[in-house]
């Protein structure tokens, strides 16, 4: 898939099918984010694949917003080091990248980060050094999805020239 086609069609999925993703698939979301760039190259995310059905139904206990992620195949809590500045930006770099990689092969992501903090790091074993950014749950699916339903602003509401209010090119 054309990359800016993976982009423009690829949507949040919460509801998925039965059907397991591939081994290969999931190296794939392993390996695009560990080919994702971070601030001077500090490479501080870790990640946790959570493959287990029973720690999959952990994650959706520990959470506050992503109940949806019992139904998924498998999932990836993102984590940073917060004593970088620029941390969260990271991790949303890491998070995208992770999201477009199956896209591409038609395995779909959800992402919340609505969490029990105490819960899941005991769950889990998350040393306190590091931050919970995101949880992603991925999964083919349950509806055939075509992703040209999407509801975006046009670019002339989002887009000022040279100065903020300026809304034509001079």
């Amino acid at each position: 898939m054309d990359t800016f086609d993976c982009i423009r069609t690829k949507l949040d999925i919460r509801q998925f099918g039965t059907k397991d993703v591939p081994q290969e698939i999931k190296l794939k979301v392993l390996e695009a984010a560990r080919m994702t760039g971070t601030g001077l190259n500090t490479q501080h995310w870790r990640f946790i694949l959570v493959e287990n059905k029973d720690n999959i139904k952990k994650l959706a206990e520990d959470s506050t917003s992503g109940n949806w992620v019992a139904g998924c195949n498998f999932a990836i809590i993102i984590l940073t080091n917060p004593k970088y500045g620029f941390h969260l930006i990271d991790a949303g770099r890491v998070l995208q990248n992770m999201q477009l990689a199956p896209w591409n092969y038609g395995v779909g992501s959800g992402i919340f980060t609505g969490i029990e903090h105490d819960k899941l790091r005991k769950d889990f074993g998350i040393p306190q050094q590091l931050n919970v950014s995101a949880i992603i749950g991925f999964g083919y699916p349950q509806k055939k999805l075509t992703g040209n339903r999407k509801e975006r602003l046009p670019i002339h509401k989002l887009v000022y020239y040279e100065k903020y209010g300026t809304s034509n090119r001079a």
